[in-house]
């Protein structure tokens, strides 16, 4: 099947299957006018002295009242679906103005596969790209036609564009790392498509799905009262029903509207699609872990890349670099890059990273004090610094809570500061300190998680040192210097930021507002953050099958730090995310009003931690702060990996199997070892946010 038979084979598949589809439809108009054809039938048998008697009277009002509600509920359904709003992809739509290189090169690969141009090009943060009908009345009109086709002549235009065209999204990351020849053809098989699109009977069909999509959702949305809850039960169950019977019909739809298309796409670049199809692979790839390693951790800590798509082709020509398998893709790099194509790509760029940062992170609509861009050249300050620092402080905090002594064994005398030596002291500690008389007050908290549980704080953590007649003044922090409590995202992050992994970064506020010391649990919070979770009193089932393989002090950290966590999370949590009410620049934006926003994250890229998780994550941010600190390590951003750390000028590496010795088994000695090697002074006080 090739060609144009294979076309119209196509086509025709899809054809059918719409039809049925239709025929669905048909079938359930002509069961809710059943009863109202049956009373027609006994009132007429009744004028007309057909259906004599007082039976006959009784069974005319039940059918009529029976037809009545069936033909209310049959119009109220019909409404519902013809009115609902569909879903919508969220995305930056581009104006005409702003890109003609790229409308004229879709128009013109229209005008090659003879079918209708998309009556518009909007943007998403994804690596894909397709089709979209927003011509129903919820979406508002069609874009207006502010442009004349550069084929037309004097008598008339030589390709019109449908007003109820659908409209072409493509994914950003296409248009930075393919080249103008890539996109286009990767394009073709999408634009294809809009000549199945313009069929009568397979937009209405896909009208009808998409309708009791949209109902669907709507009969889902919560309802107090006892009428709505019943109403909406009745058009959830008509809805359900109906897609159930149209569910095969349409993925068979679907499928002969891409065979077509693609079958008609063969006809444009089709040896150049071959090559593309593997960019879209790699790209695919280096825009995963752009999000997960680099964007991830910024998010967090309430600064948004503002150029991802840059950040993307940095990132796989790292890749070529590393692997000898890329090589041939850099070369790639010398052709135009298909971004050319936009008048500004800076804002656009803008744009999409913004909306990614809604879509995958729920963050605000709008740059904020608490919500602002940050460029790769600022990244390694502003993000992986601050985020150790932020965690560190988290971890000292904690420690303080359990009643952990702040000056660990081996430091001068009078050195009060936050250290490494003291976390190491304390999970190095054995388990068996545990059953043993409270000598010291490093030790005080071990009874109290003997007699209370893992992870429950001391009333008084200097009890255990002060003498009786002592009451006990209130002691200063560490140190004067600042620190915030930000709100912290569940993600899995197990191993250290600088290897290949995605390292847990929590955001925090403006640093140029004065900010209470880490040791302050009245700390103001930021307004924003991720979808969270309830406080926890204890450690989840989960996490406490994660936590058997470590000690006992560990576990009882893990979860001081969980429920630390979940608190900045629960305060952080009434303020959520803004509604959209301005785009970042004047030129583009998300497309805000055609989509719901009220349940970010729509698509959270990470699982909840583990506990055992985020005490790596934290024992990992103390060890690179001491690293900085003591021995002149730097912060980097690895495109691949995320945060790293720098020794002149090289990566650190061999510090993940260190930490993870010293959380599952207490074992100190391959850290030290570490630590030892590269200069690093564990005993020296580390300066936190």
């Amino acid at each position: 099947m090739t060609g144009i038979g294979g076309v119209e084979m196509g086509a025709q598949a899809a054809r059918s299957r719409a039809l049925a589809v239709l025929r669905i439809r048909s079938r359930a108009l002509a069961v809710a006018l059943l009863p109202a054809a049956a009373a027609v039938i006994l009132l007429v048998g009744g004028s007309t002295g057909h259906l004599p008697g007082g039976g006959w009277d009784v069974l005319r009002w039940v059918v009529s009242v029976l037809a009545l509600c069936v033909l209310l509920a049959a119009a109220g359904v019909a409404l519902v679906v013809a009115r609902s709003r569909p879903a919508v992809t969220p995305t930056v739509t581009v104006a005409e103005e702003s890109a003609p290189d790229l409308y004229r090169m879709v128009r013109d690969l229209a005008d090659r596969l003879d079918v209708p141009a998309p009556s518009a090009i909007a943007l998403t943060p994804d690596c894909d790209s397709w089709l979209e009908d927003r011509t129903h009345p919820a979406h508002g009109p069609p874009p207006a036609e502010k442009h004349h086709d550069d084929l037309a002549g004097p008598g008339g235009a030589a390709h019109r564009r449908s007003p109820t065209a659908p409209v072409l999204v493509i994914g950003s990351p296409f248009l930075w790392w393919m080249r103008v020849g890539e996109l286009r053809a990767v394009l073709a098989p999408v634009v294809a498509g809009t000549g199945p699109s313009a069929q009568p009977d397979i937009a209405a069909a896909r009208r009808f799905i998409r309708g009791l999509d949209a109902a669907v959702a709507v009969a889902s949305a919560g309802r107090r009262d006892p009428l709505s809850r019943v109403a909406c039960a009745g058009l959830g169950w008509a809805s359900r029903l109906l897609l159930r019977s149209c569910r095969g019909h349409a993925a068979e739809m679907e499928r002969g509207v891409a065979a077509a298309a693609a079958e008609r796409a063969q006809a444009v670049d089709y040896g150049l699609r071959i090559v593309a199809q593997e960019q879209v692979g790699l790209a695919y790839a280096g825009w995963d872990r752009l999000l997960t390693r680099v964007a991830l951790p910024a998010w967090r800590m309430g600064r948004w890349p503002s150029r991802l798509d840059v950040g993307v082709v940095a990132a796989l020509t790292e890749l070529s670099r590393r692997d000898r398998l890329a090589e041939g893709f850099a070369s790639r790099l010398g052709e135009r890059p298909a971004c050319d194509l936009l008048e500004e790509p800076g804002v656009m760029d803008e744009a999409v990273s913004l909306l990614a940062a809604r879509l995958f992170h729920g963050g605000p609509a709008e740059t904020g004090a608490d919500w602002s861009p940050v460029g790769w050249e600022e990244y390694p300050e502003e993000v992986v610094d601050r985020t150790w620092r932020t965690d560190a402080a988290r971890l000292h905090r904690v420690l303080d809570t359990l009643g952990v002594r702040r000056a660990a064994e081996g430091t001068a005398p009078g050195t009060d500061g936050p250290t490494l030596a003291r976390v190491l002291d304390h999970l190095t500690t054995p388990d068996a300190a545990s059953t043993a008389p409270l000598t010291a007050g490093s030790d005080a908290h071990a009874a109290a998680e003997t007699q209370n549980g893992p992870g429950t704080p001391l009333a008084d953590p200097d009890a255990a040192r002060r003498p009786a007649d002592d009451p006990g003044p209130s002691r200063p922090p560490y140190d004067d210097s600042d620190a915030s409590h930000p709100a912290f995202a569940d993600s899995d992050a197990s191993r250290p930021p600088y290897s290949d992994s995605d390292a847990s970064r929590p955001p925090v506020d403006d640093p140029d507002a004065p900010q209470p010391p880490y040791g302050d649990p009245g700390a103001p919070h930021p307004s924003y953050g991720d979808h969270a979770t309830p406080v926890p009193t204890a450690p989840a089932e989960d996490d406490e099958d994660d936590l058997a393989d470590t000690t006992a002090r560990g576990a009882a950290l893990a979860a001081g730090l969980t429920a630390q966590l979940a608190r900045e999370e629960a305060e952080a949590r009434p303020t959520g995310a803004r509604a959209p009410s301005s785009a970042p620049g004047p030129a583009a934006g998300p497309d805000a009003a055609l989509w719901d926003d009220r349940a970010l994250p729509l698509l959270p890229l990470q699982p909840p931690r583990t506990g055992r998780e985020i005490l790596t994550a934290h024992i990992t941010a103390m060890v690179c702060c001491a690293a900085m600190d003591t021995a002149g390590a730097a912060p980097a951003l690895d495109w691949l990996d995320g945060p790293s750390l720098l020794f002149d000028g090289a990566r650190a590496a061999d510090l993940a199997p260190s930490v993870l010795s010293l959380v599952e088994t207490g074992d100190p000695g391959p850290l030290r070892a570490w630590m030892t090697e590269l200069g690093i002074r564990p005993e020296k006080p580390v300066r936190l946010v």
